[in-house]
């Protein structure tokens, strides 16, 4: 009975670890195309040339130097021409005739040029500001995808060391039973601890199916085998440098820099609403030649007016209202995204410090407790130590090894979330 339920477990695992393979080879074993650089940073460039801001953005840059080309031209709008013809042969046909053509030329008002260059500017600002924030948005669903896939497989890789270790255990503990060396209560007690370990094994492994599908929406199938993931401990990202007063850190954080260029993109159009007062002035020349009867020479003049329409309260009104509503918004944005990057950046300081101190003390953790296992393993071998005593040193030290390796991710994660909060893209 005890070798059937032996041979099912491992047919079981043999089963669920080729479907492991199956799904995780192209990410685990795949040769990466971008061998010069970090798991990591190559899994963010993969995923970022995927993304809908990546592939807009060209055209989003020649739409806002197209803006300040129009901004910095010298008629607020294109010139017109207007063209009449004036005849009486449909009538008294006496040859009378004349030919008006006209000239339509749009004109600046006060101010409204220099400040509709300076609107321009301050958009092509914020969208390089914005196109950043998109990048850290990417990279931060990166880092998670990325640092819970490689959690996820260690506790598998764990887990079916875990379920090795019972197996022998159990086929050890069975001879001795047969052997008459120990009872069936011990024999009970090594096939529970080895039915419990293929659970935990199953459950882990299920887990990296979950995180490898999480990376498959990320990467896509075309970018799929060109990451090779490699080890977890090699792809931890550097350290940042952090001053000790953080208010130096002010205008450097991304989301800080692009609420200061919001901020100023509303001020500019607040300045352009103040001097579009009303529509455009307009310069007129015309021309007319022309005559009234047949033999009578033909006569040309020359007129110049300008336009100007009225202006509207109502309508200046409603622009100002907005921009200043903008302003008052950016402000309180601001405000509020500074003090919370900030503290942010705090925050992950001290995570981080208490990360590495807890990945100094599981290490600690792990080498005493598989010293321990070693030296209770002998002494079992040699019916020096009953098995309860022997599965509960078993169990210390696999809970000290998955400790010890989540310690590890745990540092990796930390740093990478100090990384991000600093506004650094995946190195």
């Amino acid at each position: 009975m005890s070798r059937e339920y032996l041979d099912a477990a491992c047919r079981c695992v043999i089963q669920l670890t080729g479907l492991i393979f199956l799904l995780g080879s192209p990410i685990a074993l795949a040769n990466g195309e971008r061998k010069g650089e970090s798991a990591l940073k190559a899994f963010y460039e993969s995923s970022w040339e995927r993304q809908p801001d990546y592939r807009a953005y060209q055209y989003r840059v020649e739409a806002a130097l197209a803006k300040q080309k129009i901004a910095s031209s010298l008629l607020v709008s294109p010139a017109s021409v207007e063209v009449s013809q004036k005849t009486d042969r449909a009538n008294s046909n006496q040859g009378a005739s004349e030919t008006i053509l006209g000239l339509g030329i749009p004109l600046w008002l006060w101010n409204e040029r220099s400040s509709s260059i300076n609107l321009a500017d301050a958009e092509y600002k914020k969208l390089m500001s914005q196109y950043y924030l998109a990048q850290l948005k990417i990279a931060a669903e990166v880092r998670d995808t990325y640092w819970n896939y490689q959690r996820s497989k260690i506790e598998s890789d764990l887990a079916l060391r875990r379920f090795e270790n019972a197996k022998t255990l159990a086929m050890d503990v069975e001879k001795r039973f047969k052997a008459g060396d120990l009872s069936r209560a011990d024999l009970h007690q090594a096939n529970g601890a080895l039915a419990s370990s293929e659970a935990f094994l199953v459950e882990a492994q299920a887990n990296v199916i979950n995180a490898e599908q999480r990376v498959r929406s990320l990467l896509g199938s075309e970018n799929l085998k060109k990451i090779q993931f490699g080890d977890a401990t090699k792809n931890i990202e550097p350290v940042p440098k952090v001053p000790e007063n953080l208010s130096g850190l002010d205008s450097s954080l991304p989301i800080v820099a692009a609420l200061m260029d919001q901020l100023e993109v509303a001020r500019k159009a607040l300045d352009l609403a103040k001097s579009q007062t009303r529509a455009s002035p307009e310069l007129q020349i015309w021309t007319t030649k022309g005559r009234e009867v047949y033999g009578v020479p033909y006569q040309q003049s020359v007129a110049i007016g300008l336009r100007i329409p009225f202006g509207s309260d109502a309508r200046n009104a409603n622009r100002l209202a907005s921009a200043t509503a903008e302003i008052v918004d950016s402000e309180v944005r601001l405000a509020y995204e500074r003090e919370s990057a900030l503290s942010n950046v705090e925050s992950n300081i001290a995570l981080v410090k208490s990360a590495q101190l807890k990945l100094s003390a599981a290490d600690k953790r792990s080498t005493l407790a598989n010293e321990t296992r070693q030296f209770f393993e002998k002494s079992f071998r040699f019916g020096e130590t009953d098995l309860p005593t022997r599965l509960r040193i078993e169990i210390e030290a696999v809970d000290a090894n998955r400790q010890a390796a989540v310690a590890k991710i745990n540092y990796a994660v930390a740093v990478s979330n100090l990384r991000q909060a600093l506004g650094l893209l995946p190195e």
